[in-house]
């Protein structure tokens, strides 16, 4: 599995609500199913992804998926376009797990750069959500200039907090991710800017999943 990006904050987007339970899944920890998620790109919206610069790849042990982007930037200051202080990116996911299993975001890694002048600042933020669930709200992850470095930051989830995909219905699965940067107080003309890319234009955010047995498998 390739190194990723990290993303503070993410997991929490799925401590929206409990399922109704009968949709439960069993409890107790399972070991990734044998058979291969698959996950496909639904619709990707948003200033921080424009077509053709994400990408979601699946480990190999089915424990994580890392989804990628090459054109993700928001800066202020200078001559940044006055739109380009926030960039987001909505994924919709499709995604297919092994008969008899379901999943869970159990935390997510993040990592980007940021080049912040002295009185300007950054943040991330994340949250996540099942189709047909009411979307969590946003966590925010800050950062003060001056600051000239890659950033990064893990959120996790405890067990008992898990928002499960229900067993036996497909729905879509749904990230919202946005940078944004204020130029503040800093000098008239300095720049200022947060990624969630790399000079080489490639930039993974990892999610790791949890796995249950659904009920009567």
């Amino acid at each position: 599995m390739t190194g990723g990006l990290l993303l503070s904050g993410a997991v929490a987007a799925l401590l929206a609500t409990a399922l109704p339970a009968a949709q439960h899944p069993s409890s107790g920890f399972t070991d990734p199913p044998p058979d291969k998620i698959v996950i496909k790109v639904a619709t990707v919206n948003g200033s921080g992804c424009p077509q053709g610069t994400t990408a979601v790849a699946v480990s190999e042990d089915n424990t994580a998926f890392t989804v990628t982007y090459s054109d993700y930037l928001a800066q202020a200051g200078g001559n940044s376009d006055p739109t380009a202080f926030r960039k987001n990116c909505q994924l919709n996911l499709v995604v297919h797990v092994p008969q008899g299993f379901t999943y869970a975001v159990a935390s997510a890694d993040y990592r980007g750069f940021a080049a912040l002048q002295q009185g300007a600042s950054g943040a991330q933020r994340a949250s996540y959500y099942f189709q047909g669930s009411p979307a969590t709200a946003y966590r925010n992850h800050p950062l003060s200039g001056p600051y000239n470095d890659n950033w990064q930051a893990t959120d996790t989830t405890d067990w008992a907090q898990l928002v499960w995909a229900p067993c036996g219905v497909q729905r879509n699965f749904n990230i919202n991710t946005e940078l944004r940067v204020s130029a503040g107080t800093s000098a008239p003309g300095k720049v200022s800017f947060m990624t969630m890319d790399s000079t080489d234009g490639d930039i993974s955010t990892v999610y790791h999943l949890a796995w249950k047995e659904c009920p009567g498998r």
